[in-house]
This record gives C-alpha cells, structure tokens and sequence, in this order.
C-alpha cells in the first residue's frame, strides 16, 4: 500500500539526510582544515577529534530542522521552488544557531577556536547537496510514477466543476501517481465519463464501493447544491478507515489561494492568502527594505545631487514633488519625487493623468521620467516604512475611489506596502497600460510572494525596468 511505501520513502530520506549533512560537513572541514588552508593563514585550529566529535550534536539537529520545516511531509506536488525554500530557511536558521553557540561560548577554548570558516562552507555545501538530493529523489520517483508505479487510488464522490479540475491536472501531470478509479454521484447516470474517469455508482453505494476496493485516498468533490449529503459521506468515509479529502466546489465563486487557520478547533477559511501577514515573512521583508533603501540612498546620492541641481537651475519650484497616495491598508501616505513637472493647482493635479505631449512636463522631467530617477526619492519612503522596493504601485486618492468601483479586486493591492518597483512593472505595465492587467500581477504578487520572488524582481528591474517607454 501507498501509506507502507512513504513510510519506508521517509525513513530512507532521513537516513539519505543524515549522509548528506555528514558529507557536507567533512567536506568544509577538508577544504579549510584538511587541507591545511586554515593553518596557511595563521587561524589556530582545534583537533580533528573534537570536529569530527561536533557530528553527533549536528546530525540530529539538522533532521529536526528539516522535519520542523516540513521536508518529511508527503507531499507528492511539492514544487521545487516550494522544497528549496524550506531546505534554505532550515540551514540558515542551522547557521544562526551555529553563530550563537560559537558567540556565547567563545570562552570554552574549544568553541572560541572553532573554526568560523568551516561554518560558513558547511552552510553553503549543505544547501547545494540537500537540493541535489531531493531533486535526485523526485526525478525518480516522478519518472517511476508516470510509468505506472508507486501509484495512489482515489475515488471522486461527487460531480461538479472541482471534479472536474482535479481531473485535468491530474492527467496533465502523470508524475504525481494519481489514478482516479472513478466517480460516484447522484446527478450523473452510471457509466458517463469525463476525460476517461466514468461515473461508477451513486452516493449510496459508497459503502459498498469501500468494502469491495482497496483504496489509498478518497476526495470529496460534491457540487455547492449538494452540501447537506456532507455529513453522511464524512461518516462512511471515517467509518472505512481511508484517507479522505475535501476538494471544495467554489472556484467560480472565490477565484484565489486560500488557507485554512485553526481558531481553537475551529476550521477558518481565509480568502485569499496573503503571505505577507505571516510576521517572520513580514519582518523579513521589512529587514531587506531597510538594508536596500539605505545601500540605494548611498549609491544614488551622487545622481540625486546632480538632479537636485538641474531641476533647480532649470524651472522655477521646490526639487522635491509630494504626492499623497493610498498604501497599506488604505492608509494616507505623502510619497516623494523629484519633480518633473511645472508647479501646478494641486487641485488640478489630484484627478489628472499625464498623457503623451503633456505640456506640464519640463525638459530635465521627460527624462528623468523616462529613466525613472524621478522615482529615486521613495528610496526614503521605504527607510521610513511606508513603501517597500517590492509590491505594486500605490495610487493616488481620486483614483483609487474611482478604479474600485470598477475593477474587481482592486482594493486587495492595499493589503501589502505599495513598492518602488512591481511585478506589473517588470512585466511592462507601467505608466499609460492596462489597469486591469496591472491589478491581475499585483494580485499574482500578493499570493505568490517569497523573498526569492522579489530578488527576482529587483534584478529584472535593473535591466529592463528603469526605461520606461510609458513614461510620458
């Protein structure tokens, strides 16, 4: 059965674990120590009894890791990206702990002639192999499942659209090891199909279907008009023995990611998922802002005393524009530029788009607008907290009330701090383009955020994302 073969894939994994960690470790030992590179730069180093000894506290405590961050789940979808960002966060917080014991117990002779150098290439091997084992393991075992082994047999109860959709990717993505064995409903006659997978029964012969199958995992597909047989079919299920879930039937109703929370027993479904609202991932975010904010001030100061100069010299008003805009969770913030129009009515200006031509533009304006160093400036709205150097673009007031009322979801965008740059932008939707569109890549952004996805955005922002050819 499905539920021995994991068993014995979990054990195999924590012993492959153990391995790697141990590999990985001997290796840094032997590129600063064995090879004696250490004692070529002068570092005291301890004896090879005592670093070799150091393996029985951190085995153990890297597998404990890696169970913390679920890398022992079974998890037949994991995705890469998914499985690297556990592996990496598990190490980092390994090098952390790793730092602490060294710091506080520099004065035990042992700890304090640790060497610092070993840590680091324990942590950068440690990563890399890890990944390169579980990929080995996954490209096996997907290899192994789309040929028609280590298979998983489900039974559907319930017709509807979430039927249907777990039939589609199933059988777009072999590799899983699903097979559906069939469908059972009171809607369908026996014998229809969808896509190969036939209707078998009706709901009351799902005892019987239970009794006379051996089967891995039974989903939960029933249509929103046929709730009230919930209950009943949770009873049989749980009656069985087998593994059962619950794929809900409201995909055309709430188009997003949402997650469940445990209130004290209570299940909560949330909307959408913002991962953003986790605190370690929002204090994560808020330390990369900082850091990148005051390393972009350092480094455009120059070109910002330059532009400072021009503007000055070249049209008559302050250097620095202030524009009041929405931010996170609506909130009223005053968002800096240089400016790069003639000074205007701020009445005028508040419900007022630039447009190609635009006569309010001056000449220094059109290109700094055009390079984005008029965006410069909001490297001190990210210090002080109200932007951040990734997450979608804030807007001002007038529009925000009138772009609510008609485009859905629009006002999601102020569930996370409003950026300096954005996937919308990377992606070319900046200046005079489709809201819409912009809104369905914030949307993208607000569910799908991670660190790594925001390195990427920066980096394409350098490349392709200060010119802009929208800025008018």
């Amino acid at each position: 059965m499905i539920k021995d073969n994991q068993k014995s894939l979990n054990r195999f994994h924590v012993v492959l674990d153990a391995f790697v960690t141990a590999f990985s470790y001997l290796l840094a030992w032997f590129i600063v120590i064995g090879s004696g590179w250490a004692n070529l730069l002068g570092k005291r180093t301890l004896e090879v009894g005592f670093y070799f000894g150091a393996l029985l506290v951190i085995i153990p405590a890297y597998l404990l890791l890696y169970s913390f961050f679920g890398l022992y789940t079974p998890k037949r979808v994991l995705g890469r990206r998914n499985e690297f960002g556990k592996i990496f966060k598990a190490n980092t917080i390994g090098l952390l702990i790793f730092g602490l014991i060294l710091y506080f117990g520099r004065k035990e002779p042992h700890l304090y002639n640790f060497s610092q150098r070993l840590v680091v290439y324990f942590y950068v091997l440690n990563v890399a192999f890890m990944t390169i084992e579980r990929n080995g393991i996954r490209i096996v075992l997907r290899s192994m499942r789309s040929k028609g082994y280590n298979q998983k047999h489900i039974l559907l109860v319930g017709y509807s659209s979430a039927a249907e959709g777990f039939i589609d990717r199933v059988n777009k993505n072999p590799e899983w090891g699903y097979t559906i064995r069939g469908i059972i409903d009171d809607t369908k006659e026996r014998g229809s199909e969808y896509k190969g997978v036939k209707v078998i029964g009706c709901i009351e012969d799902l005892d019987y279907i239970l009794e006379q199958n051996s089967l891995d995992e039974i989903a939960v597909t029933l249509s929103l008009s046929e709730y009230e047989k919930l209950r009943h079919i949770v009873a049989l299920c749980e009656k069985s023995g087998v593994h059962t879930k619950f794929i809900p039937d409201y995909g055309n109703i709430i188009p997003t990611i949402p997650y469940m929370e445990d209130l004290q027993g209570l299940p909560v479904i949330h909307i959408r998922r913002v991962p953003l609202n986790d605190p370690m991932n929002a204090m994560v975010k808020r330390a990369v802002d900082i850091v990148g904010a005051i390393v972009g001030i350092v480094l455009f100061s120059p070109i910002m005393l330059i532009v400072a100069v021009l503007i000055k010299l070249t049209s008559p008003g302050p250097i620095i524009f202030c524009q009041e805009r929405v931010g996170l969770h609506n909130r009223l913030f005053k968002m800096y530029k240089f400016r790069s129009m003639t000074v205007q009515d701020p009445g005028k200006e508040k419900s007022r788009w630039t447009t190609k031509g635009d006569a309010r533009v001056t000449l220094i304006g059109k290109i700094i607008r055009r390079t984005s160093i008029d965006e410069v400036p909001q490297f001190f709205n990210i210090l002080i907290g109200d932007m951040s150097l990734v997450g979608p673009r804030p807007e001002r007031p007038f529009f925000v009330e009138k772009f609510k009322e008609e485009i859905p979801r629009y006002m999601i965008k102020h569930q996370v701090r409003p950026g300096l740059t954005g996937w919308a932008q990377v992606n070319g939707y900046r200046g005079d383009t489709s809201i819409i569109k912009r809104i369905e890549h914030d949307l993208y952004y607000i569910e799908n955020w991670t660190l790594g996805l925001d390195f990427k955005i920066m980096f394409l922002t350098v490349f392709k994302g200060f010119i802009n050819k929208n800025a008018y």
